[in-house]
């Protein structure tokens, strides 16, 4: 999938654990690892909205376009 996932380097930036950043969000810790290491299908807007609003980022420093990136599915 072209679709790759930053949410680990933006948490490390923010120095935020998994647990206190599901915590947080409101989703398990289980779907935020999936998401963490990209093996979702799709991420509700509402959740982007939260990890943004928790991470003080914007959508495209968690989620990134890779022209090629066939690594995914």
């Amino acid at each position: 999938m072209a679709i790759v996932t930053n949410l680990d380097v933006v948490m490390a930036q923010r120095k935020i654990s998994l647990k206190d950043l599901a915590e947080r969000v409101g989703i398990s810790v289980t779907n935020l690892s999936l998401l963490k290491t990209g093996k979702v299908k799709g991420v509700r807007y509402a959740t982007l909205e939260a990890l943004c609003r928790e991470l003080d980022c914007q959508p495209g420093d968690i989620l990134e376009y890779r022209e090629g990136d066939a690594g995914g599915d």
